[in-house]
């Protein structure tokens, strides 16, 4: 048996400010945006590298989605972008205005550092020793 981690969901206020971000400042790929009617968008976009998992951009429809908007793991760090280097992609992101919690640390399972997307999103950018 095979199986991959197709793509996790990330409810964002409106799709297109959401792609700007993961496209621009992230150099993620427009995978796929499909229009599914009734204002409703199939929108997944990938970080570059093989193998990659895509994140589904899913625009808040409700109360109860608008409410998790940067708060779809209760806090905790919830989604993982994994580099080749770490410092490169530091830098390239903080230039870009990306917002970091903490400055870059070293763990035993290598250098990592909590950054947030502009919806509220906790991510950990991360390279494995």
């Amino acid at each position: 048996m095979q199986q991959t981690l197709h793509a996790v969901t990330l409810v964002v206020p409106n799709y297109d400010d959401a792609i700007t971000f993961y496209t621009g400042t992230l150099s993620f790929t427009l995978t796929r945006d499909v229009d599914l009617g009734q204002g409703k968008r199939w929108v997944l976009v990938t970080p570059p590298g093989p193998n990659s998992g895509s994140v589904l951009l899913a625009k808040a429809d409700g109360a109860d989605q608008h409410a998790a908007i940067g708060n779809q793991t209760g806090g905790r760090v919830g989604f993982f972008l994994q580099t080749d280097d770490f410092k490169r992609d530091h830098t390239d992101m903080l230039a870009k205005g990306v917002e970091f919690e903490e400055a870059p640390r070293h763990e035993p399972y290598g250098a990592v550092a909590v950054w947030r997307d502009p919806f509220g999103n906790r991510w950990d950018l991360i390279q494995f020793t």
